[in-house]
Parts: structure tokens; C-alpha cells; sequence
């Protein structure tokens, strides 16, 4: 009997290591499609799935045939000369995405037993994988309409809604090791107030993307030589997301003020000061974008911070709700600290 308590743990904390390895590299890949936005690189392989009909991209352009341009040349987007770099960095994002989809996959073989012992943890597997098998070919889609930008929203969207699948699954196969019965709040205020962040905080980074897509408009209007002007020949969407980003920060701070009052909290007390440091690496990610010219390495790291910060949200809203992540045996004996 012991030794079968023995297997089921080891199982269990190799679930838990996987799924945590899996939503690790959903998140370097919503970075990795930064990259990709940021360089300009989205068709930086015409093609689909293949890259310039290789399954291992040409690394210069004596491996194209002659006339690749007239092959390719009405999905290059103005592109006249083969750019390895880019070529590659798309290509590498694409090698990403496979690699996390085997991974959801191996989460979904590995959470099977679950379907014994507590079969939402299997069901949020089954979620995952549908998710970024759609995921995946969504992007054939982005590629095949030419980076159309609501595409892009799309993509980057169904790739949060894979990084909450997750995040279920690992916090809830993770309940019991969390302590998760001494973080339940019973206040309908502090919920619908955590729900209306989350809302609003999506809402910003789907913003952010009409924003991505304006810029790319300017800079086909003025050039690269004319970087330095590009932020003032943006439009009103700018502006909105920039001035936004103050209405997030002060509902994060309006969350850690309700849950300070219940001092018993402390784990969510922390999660939301990091939330709050999380904004404010985000809004200063932004500033520099808006006055120093759009740094390309800013532009990924301003995305990553808030998925990450969504995610996080979301951690918290899940600890806030033990319901959704406890079992029915441990649900019983579960006890809200009243507000």
C-alpha cells in the first residue's frame, strides 16, 4: 500500500513538473511571436508549413531557385532581397509552437489517470490541447491572409485562453501542496472587481495589437529612416492604450487595498504586489517603446509582461474561488475567511 502512495506522489509531482515545463513554454512562445511581430519577420516564411517549400529554411540566397521572387514575391511584403535573419526567426517560432504542442500533448497522456481521482484536471488537459492544436492552425491562417491583423488578435488571444487551460490544471493537480483552503475569500466584491481587471487587462493587450497594427501602417508610410517619428503619427488608439495603462495599475491597487483588509491572505496579498510591480514594469516597457523610438527588443518584452500579468490574474481569481480547484472531498471540508 505504501509503495503504491509512493507511485501515485511520484506521478503526480512529475504531472505538476510537466504542466508547469508546458506553461513555461507557451509563455516563451507568445515571446518568440513578439520577436517575430517586432522584427517584422511574420512572412519571413511565405509558405506553410514548409519555409520556401525546405523543411530546413535556406540559410542564404544561392539555395532559392533563380526565380524565387516571382514564386513568392505577392507574399514577400515588399520584401526584394531573401533575409536569412528573418527567414530563420520565423522559423524557430514555428519549431516553438510544434515543440509546446508535443508538450500539451504529453500533459494530456500524463493527466489521464486524473480521469480516476479528479477529472477536471484531465478535462482542462483535453481543453489545452484543442486550444493550441487550433492555436496551430490559426497560424497557418495568419500566414495564408498575409499577417491580416485579425488573425493576429486571434492567435494571440486563443494562445491566452491555452495559457489559462493550463494554469487550471497546474493550480488544481497543485491544491492540496498550495494549502488552497486557507486562501478563499467569501466577498462577491473583491470577485467582481478581480473579474473587471481581468476584463480590462485584456482588453488593454487586444488593444495593444490594433496599436501593433497602426504602427506597421506608419512604418510603411515613412520608412525606418524616419523611425523617431513614428510614435506622433500614430492615432487616437495610442493614445487610449497608453493612458489605459494607469486605469490597470489602479485596479491592481484597489484589489491589494480589499485584500489587505483580510490579513489572514497572505499569499494573495503577495501575488498582487507582484501583479503591481508587473504593471509597472509593463508601463515603463511602454514608455521606453514611446520615447526612444520603439526599441525593437522592448516590443516582445512589453507583450510577455502582460500575458504574464493576465495569467497571473487568473491565478489569483482561481485562489480567490477554491471551488473551481478543489475536489469534492476537499471541498467539504473547505472554509472561507469572511470579509
Amino acid at each position: 500500500m505504501t509503495n503504491l502512495s509512493n507511485l501515485t506522489n511520484k506521478h503526480e509531482q512529475r504531472f505538476r513538473s510537466l504542466a508547469l515545463l508546458t506553461v513555461i513554454v507557451v509563455y516563451l512562445l507568445i515571446l518568440a511571436g513578439g520577436i517575430v511581430r517586432g522584427t517584422g519577420s511574420g512572412m519571413g516564411c511565405p509558405d506553410w508549413p514548409k519555409c520556401f517549400g525546405r523543411w530546413v529554411p535556406p540559410t542564404d540566397i544561392s539555395q532559392l531557385p533563380p526565380n524565387y521572387q516571382e514564386i513568392y514575391g505577392a507574399k514577400l511584403k515588399g520584401e526584394v532581397v531573401f533575409n536569412a535573419v528573418k527567414t530563420w526567426i520565423e522559423y524557430v517560432n514555428r519549431l516553438l509552437g510544434v515543440f509546446s504542442g508535443l508538450l500539451v500533448f504529453a500533459t494530456l497522456l500524463a493527466s489521464i489517470p486524473y480521469l480516476r481521482k479528479d477529472k477536471p484536471v484531465f478535462w482542462g488537459s483535453v481543453a489545452a490541447f484543442l486550444l493550441i492544436g487550433a492555436n496551430g492552425w490559426l497560424g497557418s491562417r495568419v500566414v495564408a491572409t498575409e499577417l491580416a491583423q485579425y488573425m493576429i488578435t486571434l492567435h494571440l488571444l486563443l494562445a491566452i485562453l491555452v495559457v489559462f487551460a493550463l494554469i487550471f490544471v497546474l493550480i488544481r493537480s497543485s491544491a492540496a501542496r498550495l494549502d488552497v483552503q486557507s486562501t478563499g475569500v467569501k466577498s462577491n466584491r473583491i470577485n467582481w472587481l478581480l473579474i473587471v481587471t481581468v476584463v480590462l487587462t485584456l482588453g488593454q493587450v487586444l488593444l495593444g495589437t490594433q496599436v501593433r497594427d497602426a504602427l506597421d501602417e506608419v512604418v510603411k508610410r515613412l520608412g525606418y529612416s524616419q523611425r523617431e517619428q513614428w510614435i506622433e503619427n500614430l492615432d487616437w488608439r495610442f493614445y487610449i492604450h497608453r493612458s489605459f495603462s494607469i486605469v490597470i495599475l489602479g485596479f491592481h491597487i484597489a484589489v491589494v487595498f480589499q485584500l489587505h483588509k483580510v490579513r489572514e491572505v497572505k499569499v494573495l496579498d503577495q501575488l498582487f504586489k507582484g501583479l503591481i510591480a508587473l504593471v509597472i514594469a509593463e508601463i515603463a516597457t511602454g514608455a521606453i517603446m514611446g520615447y526612444f523610438s520603439v526599441p525593437a527588443f522592448a516590443q516582445p518584452i512589453h507583450l510577455l509582461l502582460a500575458v504574464i500579468m493576465i495569467g497571473g490574474q487568473f491565478i489569483g481569481w482561481l485562489l480567490l474561488n477554491p471551488k473551481f480547484i478543489l475536489s469534492k472531498r476537499a471541498e467539504k471540508q473547505h472554509r472561507f475567511i469572511p470579509v
